[in-house]
């Protein structure tokens, strides 16, 4: 079936492990905002958007304390919450939405794709994305990614 990945935003890591650890048998972020992936790893796959977003370096980025930090494991790993970038959050809530097209075009040539996808699928993922952010900075949330392996 392979690795599924969901986007949400949380008021901090605590909530996040409560949204992955689920002891109300409900599946994974169920009740908090957010989107399923569409098959976007946070670490790998959204780290030349995350360069292209905020103009960070990638060593940057990957030096950041929150770029794929595991906040929850869950059956030895079968189950992961990361915790995504304040930087990125604050990128995607401010960009302007046109622009997402350009950034999707860098983000598909680069080279973290088998296949490179067509960019009117990543603006899809990027608008949610952004949507998501917006929410989440008026709220004071931060973002998160559960992956299902």
């Amino acid at each position: 079936m392979g690795v599924l990945y969901g986007y949400f935003a949380a008021a901090d890591d605590d909530h996040a492990v409560r949204a992955v650890v689920r002891e109300d048998g409900k599946p994974i972020a169920t009740g908090y905002d957010g989107f399923d992936g569409n098959g976007v790893d946070p670490v790998i796959s959204l780290l030349p958007a995350e360069v292209l977003l905020t103009g960070r370096a990638v060593e940057v980025v990957e030096a950041d304390a929150r770029h794929g930090h595991v906040v929850a494991t869950i059956d030895e790993g079968e189950v992961l919450c990361l915790s995504l970038t304040d930087s990125l959050r604050d990128a995607l809530a401010s960009t302007d939405r046109a622009s997402l097209h350009g950034v999707a075009r860098g983000w598909a040539a680069s080279d973290v794709f088998d296949t490179p996808p067509d960019p009117d699928d990543i603006v899809v993922f990027l608008n949610q994305a952004a949507d998501l952010a917006s929410r989440a900075v008026e709220r004071g949330h931060h973002l998160y990614c559960w992956v299902c392996v």
